[in-house]
């Protein structure tokens, strides 16, 4: 009986416990409440995902109500795959969270972190799993509120500024959706993403309806980071606390990414996105500057979080590529980078948290010899950037390998060796890091650092030994993403 009520409670398990956990208040009891919740959460997600592992699809009614009239819950391949990611990392994230808040937030805010976590973490969920497109909207800022708020709560005065850029930013991404999705309501009269899909195509030449589209493309671009559109996430992650940054960067930028792969495939149809609107020509010269330009100027970054910062805006590059390449491989490749890049970016904002614990910052000046003093969080650090460079045995090769395969499929090289080139000047950044730790002496003066407490370590290991593992063992990746493309691209001709 109660696997019936799965879809539903994937939201509502992390959105009421928001509210239970403002009530514990102070100490450790919040944190224990919200890392339970996240497990529960994570198991609920890998349930839904055996159920439809077969390519069968989940839908719940809300209320009891039939869609359109009512909200309705609508679960495949994509978003089981998303929804895994999510509550997975949440899962990682929440135990790693106690002894890392208690060093960077103030232990009267440490409630209201905690209940912010939760509704962010429930408002991504519900994104990924709503079948209604006001309810995207709805739940975007929700997500949105909570990350403001997370974001602020940084200890450095400059989070406060970070988060009002991104408040701002955030608004108009989410102006721009409400528009899109307000014009498309007042053409068709319906909000469900499935009758959407079956109105949309008897009025494709309808000039609102490309409007709505532009506005809608535009709003996701800004809430993923889609190049030039960018400019508030180098900050955001750099000055939030560093579990909050190890959070977003793994989560927040993939849901936008799935959001707008719904909105371009699902409601409106694969003809209409790249046929009429021909949105491979906006996507692909924008990607190609991304991975290209965001890569060189994080080999100038000082602080290694806003070099990450900048890595993220390259590897959505990746992702966005992935979708303009119009075919079957490059959309895999994108559903796969997407799943992956959240365990390296997870992986490697955790073990920047381990040092900022220890050493207060994380300028790669400050990390000399902290190879020697923190060999454990540092060998983290290695692999999740062996991953961000595309090394074979880890991840991030895999999702780069379905990429350029994609890419030769078109017979587009200057592709190819965009992607390469970029994968060098990954080398170069991340070799800034590790040239620092291992191969220099701590500064003089400079006190003696020990290794990071275990529940540091440990969640940072979990994510550092997913890279390798779902780069040696790609059955559940590949298959539930080439199952995704497929169910995607279903109507290409």
């Amino acid at each position: 009986m109660m696997e019936m009520h799965l879809p539903v409670l994937q939201v509502i398990v992390p959105l009421l416990s928001a509210a239970i956990c403002f009530l514990l208040g102070r100490g450790k009891l919040p944190w224990m409440f919200a890392t339970l919740v996240s497990w529960v959460t994570f198991a609920i997600s890998i349930l839904i995902a055996i159920q439809v592992s077969d390519g069968s699809t989940l839908q719940y009614e809300l209320g009891g109500w039939e869609p359109p009239w009512g909200i309705s819950y609508n679960v495949d391949q994509l978003n089981a795959l998303v929804l895994v990611i999510v509550s997975g990392i949440a899962a990682v994230v929440f135990p790693y969270a106690l002894r890392s808040v208690e060093r960077e937030i103030a232990p009267e805010q440490h409630g209201l972190f905690y209940t912010a976590m939760l509704l962010c973490f429930a408002g991504l969920l519900g994104i990924t799993i709503t079948g209604d497109a006001f309810n995207v909207f709805v739940l975007l800022e929700i997500s949105s509120l909570s990350t403001y708020t997370l974001i602020s709560l940084g200890k450095d005065r400059r989070a406060l500024t970070s988060s009002f850029q991104y408040l701002i930013m955030g608004t108009i991404g989410a102006t721009f959706i409400l528009i899109g999705i307000g014009l498309i309501y007042a053409l068709t009269g319906t909000l469900n993403m499935a009758d959407l899909a079956e109105r949309i195509p008897q009025i494709e030449s309808s000039r609102t309806l490309q409007a709505a589209f532009a506005f809608i493309v535009v709003g996701f671009g800004l809430k993923l980071a889609m190049f030039p559109l960018h400019l508030w996430l180098p900050n955001a992650y750099a000055f939030a606390p560093s579990v909050v940054s190890a959070f977003l960067a793994a989560t927040a930028t993939k849901v936008a990414v799935y959001a707008l792969l719904r909105f371009l495939f699902d409601v409106y149809d694969v003809n209409f996105t790249y046929e009429a609107m021909q949105v491979q020509y906006l996507l692909i010269p924008l990607a190609t500057v991304a991975i290209l330009f965001a890569s060189i100027v994080a080999i100038f970054q000082n602080d290694v979080k806003r070099m990450l910062a900048y890595s993220s805006v390259a590897q959505i590059g990746y992702m966005l590529l992935g979708i303009g390449l119009v075919n079957a491989t490059g959309i895999t490749a994108t559903l796969l980078h997407l799943f992956n890049h959240a365990l390296m970016k997870g992986a490697l904002f955790l073990a920047l948290g381990a040092v900022c614990y220890r050493i207060g910052r994380t300028s790669i000046q400050q990390m000399a010899g902290l190879g020697q003093q923190m060999p454990w969080t540092m060998a983290a650090f290695v692999v999740g950037g062996l991953s961000i460079i595309g090394v074979p045995l880890t991840a991030g090769f895999v999702s780069k390998w379905y990429l350029i395969l994609g890419t030769l499929e078109n017979g587009w090289w200057p592709l190819t060796a965009a992607i390469l080139i970029a994968s060098l000047l990954a080398v170069i950044y991340i070799w800034r890091v590790v040239e620092v730790a291992y191969f220099r002496e701590r500064p003089e003066g400079a006190p003696d650092v020990k290794e990071a407490p275990l529940s540091l370590l440990l969640p940072t290991w979990v994510l550092a030994a997913a890279n390798i593992y779902f780069g040696v063992q790609t059955d559940f990746t590949v298959s539930f993403a080439k199952g995704a493309a497929a169910s995607l691209l279903g109507g290409a001709p």
